[in-house]
């Protein structure tokens, strides 16, 4: 049975606020950035190669989520990331641990990011197309869905706290352990 590790309180949850703050807000800013780039510097249909074909900056604009899908239900992923908006809040209140933080601020800044789209973007609101403008270049010659840097921040975000919870790291700042079972005496 895992259970949490006795040892220091939990610190002061201040920083780790601050930085999971700090992460979305830089992430969102980033994100709008380079959309507001590809919108005034790239034109649908004429990726521009760069690194050597390694990745292809084409706009697109993708009223879906990952791969397109769900292009025609567009209205449901602003409420879901709204849902997944406040329980980040929520977790927040309990937020100890810098390494969630990050994850936590990189989810932030990925569902805000495309969420702005949803909002603000045409053909209007909760219908909003998210801009996307990066390719990579496959193993096997083909090119990568185009995405984001939200949906970049989102994914690191995801995995990171993945890799979190596999290792019984806490939101607190404790770690789980497992229980060696103790052995019978006769």
């Amino acid at each position: 049975m895992d259970e949490p590790v006795p040892g220091p309180k939990p610190r002061f949850r201040g920083p780790a606020v601050v930085l999971l703050g700090v992460t979305a807000m830089l992430g969102l800013a980033l994100d709008q950035w380079t959309k507001w780039l590809s919108t005034e510097n790239l034109t649908e249909g004429e990726p521009v190669r760069i690194l050597g074909g390694l990745v292809y900056l084409s706009l697109l604009r993708n009223s879906g989520a990952a791969f397109s899908l769900g292009s025609s239900y567009t209205w449901v992923f602003p409420l879901i990331t709204m849902v997944v908006v406040g329980w980040i809040a929520v977790m927040a209140t309990r937020l100890r641990s810098m390494a969630w933080a990050l994850a936590l601020g990189l989810v932030l800044a990925g569902a805000l990011g495309n969420l702005t789209d949803r909002l603000f973007r045409a053909p209007g609101v909760l219908h909003g197309h998210v801009v996307d403008m990066i390719s990579v270049f496959g193993p096997y010659g083909e090119h990568f869905a185009v995405f984001n840097i939200a949906d970049s921040c989102l994914s690191v975000g995801v995995v990171l706290a993945v890799l979190l919870e596999l290792t019984g790291r806490q939101r607190d700042g404790s770690r789980l352990t497992r229980k060696k079972p103790e052995a019978k005496t006769a």
